[in-house]
């Protein structure tokens, strides 16, 4: 119970390392487990169906990606504001916040997702599957467009408890559910013959057990986070306020992975052995770079409470300490890359092919070694966002967007995977610039206005 305590709470008062290392650390948790769900995926995939069917799935991945991460930027802005309404001890504005989220989240995932669905098969024809894997990424990726109901539900959930301060319960929730995934992994795939639809399926039921554990959890203990009718009763600004917060972010993140879709289309042209290779790549990107986005996520609600209880300083010396362990995890992701990614790109991909092992690992070794302008990235976008800057980051990821498509389309096809393993580098060397400048700037960062 004293570990949780220190876990969750108020932001505003403590060590800020302290309790930015004690808040981070279940989200981190948390994630790592998110992502267990892709990676056994990924795994039982490629070791009980072969190859094509591992290619299919990644060759709509990104995609996937592109959906989570949209929904997941949405309900981390709306909670950015949850969180400062908690930092100024403002709750009845707090719960039309959350009222607002929930009627909001799930208006815009409506067109989305029927949206999507409606233009799946031309969308993946955009992506340059394979026309042999096609059937199979289509029964894979619908039941997951279909499913991000569940995601938004969760994230939701999820957000708004982080959003007062308490990491934990997410978590606990989330161990639950990828033990579940696993075994329903095996049972779709393996006893009921569902090929990757199982895999997907075995996803979206996992992920429904978290959010019912959640909601449940939420009505027993937090009072904070419940809402009645009178809470819907939004007035324009309050809905401007949500938008502007929940979009920004939303948008930043889908700038990004948008970016990344387009990308894998010209992955896609290049083969199944390079779809495999960076599929597996990926997934070793994704976990050796969640502490980054981790600290990121921290730092939004960080930001968050300490502004909306104008204690400015706590907001710089966060920024400082966020900076310092990010830039420690980097050179232990340096090493790793350059001694054991051949390792890790033949357990995923469930292989020995030395054209997969060497493009995958060469990814992971060049990408690796510009970690830390990332740490930079993540710190300062999310941190902007907390204190209420929506413009920059946007600014920073449609940079980011726009070096992605000038890759695919121009040197992808120039110089094939090499220039796939190039895109990245170059665009967070350019995209940092507005970041720091732009903090630099910030009243906030400059010791001007300073409540405390």
């Amino acid at each position: 119970m004293k570990i949780v305590k220190q876990w969750s709470g108020n932001l505003t008062e403590g060590n800020p390392a302290k309790l930015i290392l004690w808040f981070a650390l279940p989200i981190f948790l948390g994630n790592l487990f998110q992502l267990f769900y892709g990676l056994i995926d990924t795994k039982i995939v490629g070791s009980t169906i072969g190859e094509e069917a591992l290619a299919a799935v990644g060759s709509v991945s990104t995609l996937y990606t592109l959906l989570t991460g949209f929904f997941n930027g949405l309900t981390l802005g709306f909670s950015v504001l949850t969180a400062r309404y908690f930092g100024a001890k403002e709750m009845e504005r707090l719960k039309k916040n959350v009222a607002g989220s929930i009627a909001l989240g799930y208006l815009l995932a409506a067109f989305l997702i029927l949206g999507v669905f409606v233009f799946l098969h031309r969308i993946l024809g955009i992506l340059h599957v394979p026309e042999q894997q096609v059937s199979m990424a289509y029964s894979y990726i619908s039941i997951l467009v279909l499913g991000m109901v569940i995601t938004l539900a969760y994230n939701l959930c999820a957000n708004m408890l982080r959003a007062i301060g308490d990491s934990v319960t997410p978590l606990l929730f989330l161990v639950l559910a990828a033990v579940v995934n696993v075994a329903l992994d095996y049972l779709f795939i393996l006893a009921f013959g569902m090929g990757v639809a199982g895999a997907a399926a075995a996803t979206v039921v996992a992920q429904l057990l978290s959010v019912v554990l959640c909601a449940i959890h939420i009505r027993r203990k937090f009072p904070v986070l419940q809402i009645e009718r009178k809470h819907f009763k939004l007035s324009k600004q309050e809905i401007k306020e949500l938008l502007s917060s929940g979009l920004s972010m939303g948008m930043m993140s889908s700038l990004i992975n948008f970016g990344t879709l387009i990308l894998q289309s010209g992955i896609n042209a290049l083969g199944t052995s390079v779809i495999v290779a960076h599929t597996a790549a990926r997934k070793v990107f994704e976990i050796w770079g969640l502490p980054i986005s981790v600290l990121g996520s921290t730092m939004a609600t960080f930001g968050g409470q300490n502004y909306g209880a104008g204690k400015y300083g706590r907001i710089r010396q966060g920024v400082k300490t966020a900076l310092l362990m990010g830039l420690g995890w980097s050179a232990v992701v340096f090493v790793m890359a350059h001694t054991i990614s051949e390792y890790l790109i033949g357990f995923i991909a469930s292989t020995d092919s030395g054209e997969i092992l060497y493009w995958g690992s060469t990814y992971l070794k060049v990408d690796m070694t510009f970690q830390m302008v990332c740490v930079v990235i993540v710190i300062l976008r999310n941190t902007m966002q907390g204190i209420g800057d929506y413009v920059t980051p946007i600014v920073s990821s449609f940079i980011e967007l726009v070096g992605k498509v000038v890759f695919t389309f121009v040197f992808v096809r120039l110089f094939g995977y090499w220039g796939v393993i190039w895109t990245e580098p170059a665009s967070w060397i350019f995209m940092v610039i507005p970041l720091i400048v732009m903090t630099v700037r910030n009243p906030v960062m400059k010791r001007q206005g300073e409540k405390e």
